[in-house]
């Protein structure tokens, strides 16, 4: 069985976590799957939540690492990030679903389950309640894995408006699930 991730490293930067977490495996109360998707936000990203410092909605932002940030997106969707470096956090945009999938597809019965950071807080139960809390194993975990040489990806965040231009998307390459493609083959290899 894979150990859990923590103890996190508070001083490893964003985009190094984003990279780190792909090919993990994440479970929220007993349902997950592999993480294929990230994207990484850094204090000094104007895309970032925490970019003006902290506030009530960002403060698990700059709390402890190998904590949750979750917030709701378009007033909709509950996204689920880790935090990383006071003030960073990654975004887990898409999951490859292995474990309680009959409880997800109950959550989400139509449709790609954690194709995306909304569908996938859907399909795992995330809820506001999370935010703050410990990847260690209780509500929420984290388990390294191995992700071969070569398997990863990287490309321009999507659905933001600042800072797209920065190649902090993380994929596994040819993985199932991907929110969207990184390009062509051969391109936005992750070194």
């Amino acid at each position: 069985m894979p150990t859990f991730i923590p103890p996190f490293d508070p001083e490893l930067p964003a985009c190094d976590l984003a990279r780190a977490l792909i090919g993990a495996e994440l479970l929220v109360r007993g349902a997950g799957g592999i993480v294929v998707e990230t994207e990484a936000y850094a204090r000094e990203d104007p895309a970032s939540h925490s970019f003006r410092g902290p506030t009530a909605r960002n403060a698990a932002m700059f709390g402890p690492a190998g904590h949750a940030y979750v917030y709701r997106s378009y007033g909709l969707h509950l996204c689920l990030n880790v935090v990383g470096r006071p003030g960073e956090a990654v975004l887990i945009r898409a999951l490859d679903p292995r474990t309680g999938v009959d409880l997800m597809r109950q959550r989400r019965p139509s449709g790609p389950l954690c194709a995306g950071p909304g569908r996938l807080g859907q399909a795992l139960g995330v809820s506001l309640s999370d935010n703050g809390l410990p990847f260690d194993g209780t509500a929420l975990g984290l388990r390294r894995a191995p992700v071969p040489p070569g398997a990863g990806l990287c490309g321009p965040r999507i659905g933001i408006s600042r800072g797209m231009d920065l190649p902090w998307r993380f994929g596994l390459a040819g993985a199932p699930g991907l929110s969207r493609g990184f390009g062509g083959e051969g391109q936005g290899a992750a070194g």
